[in-house]
């Protein structure tokens, strides 16, 4: 079933990914879900607060959902990874495990602190039914009225475009998540050079030495480098295509992300 569904998802995804289960302007039924760390989310106690809800609907094996999780997932982190005004919920359409959505996550997700993730194990199957979701990935948007007020928002170029669907004098504030980068860089500092170079010899240096975890993704949010380490110094060499990309180093209480171009 996940084959054919992924090949329905090649064949529509460039023209109409959407929500055929509503219209726009109606309202949409309340759900409880739990994401796969264990937290529980209600739609309509977010929207009671006030908030605009954007859901990703998304299955594991999805060229174009691996794509574009990262550019949700930045979203996500930029606007106060859903403590804010705007929560993110990415939603699988019921055929992944909360093991097969972790890894996806851990493989796709990029380096920014990641919207919580629901599975089928966390009733995700219902609500991508109940929403009619006809291709794959779908993003809509749901005001604090109840109403689905953007069904396809496609194709995704990068945050902005999330950007563009604010409603017309809702402007919410650009907020650091709970562990943001001037916490995390005071908890963990570290250098990494060259930051310019043809990948045979990366070096990292940190302020001391602290069992760290090594995470390297690509523009498109792929891990292509992981090794753990309990040094100071690490020196490793980076196989990689001509690009930027993204070293995240993760201690046990924080994580901290820095930019290297392989020429």
């Amino acid at each position: 079933m996940k084959k054919i569904t992924f090949i329905l998802c090649l064949l529509t995804y460039v023209v109409n990914a959407q929500v055929t289960g509503y219209n726009l302007g109606d309202a949409v039924d309340d759900f409880t879900v739990t994401d796969t760390d264990g937290v529980e989310h209600n739609l309509y106690t977010y929207l009671a607060d006030g908030k605009y809800v954007y859901l990703d609907f998304f299955f594991d094996t999805c060229g174009p959902c691996q794509t574009t999780t990262p550019i949700f997932n930045e979203f996500h982190d930029k606007y106060g990874c859903n403590s804010g005004d705007v929560v993110m919920i990415s939603m699988n359409n019921g055929s992944d495990s909360d093991a097969e959505v972790i890894a996806f996550e851990n493989t796709f997700g990029g380096p920014f602190n990641h919207a919580p993730a629901v599975s089928a194990d966390g009733g995700a199957g219902a609500v991508d039914t109940d929403f009619g979701i006809s291709a794959y990935p779908t993003y809509c948007l749901i005001a604090p009225d109840t109403t689905l007020i953007e069904s396809d928002i496609w194709p995704l170029t990068g945050v902005g475009t999330f950007e563009a669907t604010f409603p017309a004098g809702f402007n919410p504030p650009v907020l650091s998540c709970s562990l943001g980068v001037t916490d995390a860089t005071e908890a963990l500092g570290f250098v990494v050079f060259p930051t310019v170079s043809n990948g045979s010899e990366i070096n990292i240096v940190l302020n001391e030495d602290v069992d760290t975890d090594v995470n390297i993704y690509d523009s498109l949010g792929r891990r292509v480098f992981f090794n753990s380490y309990s040094e100071k110094n690490i020196q490793f060499s980076l196989n990689a295509a001509p690009g930027s990309y993204f070293v995240t180093i993760a201690s046990e209480s924080s994580a901290v992300t820095k930019t290297i171009i392989i020429k």
